[in-house]
């Protein structure tokens, strides 16, 4: 008898408040439209999921909460195909109201845990990869549950294009510190910072989330982290 591949433990929440009634029909309604299909994927397979030119970029983001930084990506980007990964039920209902509300084409989600979809990604099929303000896990009993371990990291760095970007960001002293760390330590990503600045402003491109600006109202601090896939 063959073992069975256990998955991924996740730690994380699925889901916060009871759902309305509104809710709970924009998710039965636009889920099925904008989820992304189960793979193994090629990059073409994953481009034909979306309504863009078979040439277009591809982009994902890990962890997207309420939605709005993805949201705002696709809509100053048109022409980018982006995947939304998270688990978190109520952040999957805000984000279809955004894609609703804007009229968003270029989005596709992933309802689940990353690490499931992951090792059914094509090499070198992303341009880009963020991982927004991610649970911190403070304590050090629990820093197996932070999200860049090594095998993510190889993970990402095999999905990444030569050149691709892995941007992140963070509000937590320990977070912060700990997610460059693991970054540093891996051959394939190299930081592109070149002054304080670079890490301790938000760059202009990098959109707001209701989650940024709480943060700057309660005084904590954000660091940005921008690096490329070698």
């Amino acid at each position: 008898m063959k073992d069975i591949k256990q998955p991924p433990r996740f730690f994380g929440r699925r889901k916060g408040r009871p759902l309305s009634a509104a809710m709970q029909k924009r998710l039965d309604k636009l889920l099925p439209e904008f989820v992304l299909p189960a793979g193994p994927h090629t990059t073409d397979s994953l481009l034909a999921c979306f309504p863009v030119d078979p040439s277009a970029s591809l982009s994902l983001e890990i962890g997207f909460g309420g939605g709005e930084h993805l949201a705002a990506l696709a809509k100053a980007r048109p022409d980018t195909a982006f995947i939304g990964a998270e688990p978190f039920i109520n952040g999957i209902v805000s984000l279809l109201r955004h894609i609703d509300e804007q009229n968003l084409k270029n989005i596709r989600i992933w309802p689940d845990d990353v690490r499931l979809m992951l090792d059914n990604l094509p090499e070198s099929s992303f341009t880009s990869v963020y991982v927004m303000f991610p649970d911190p896990w403070p304590k050090t009993r629990h820093a197996k549950r932070r999200i860049f371990s090594p095998s993510m990291l190889d993970k990402l760095a095999f999905c990444l294009k030569p050149g691709g970007s892995l941007r992140f960001a963070s509000d937590h002293p320990v977070a912060k510190s700990w997610l460059l760390a693991e970054v540093l330590r891996n051959s394939a990503f190299r930081w592109t910072a070149q002054s304080a600045k670079d890490w301790r402003l938000r760059p202009s491109n990098w959109p707001q989330s209701r989650y940024m600006v709480k943060g700057e109202h309660e005084g904590r601090a954000s660091s940005w982290f921008d690096f490329k896939r070698n």
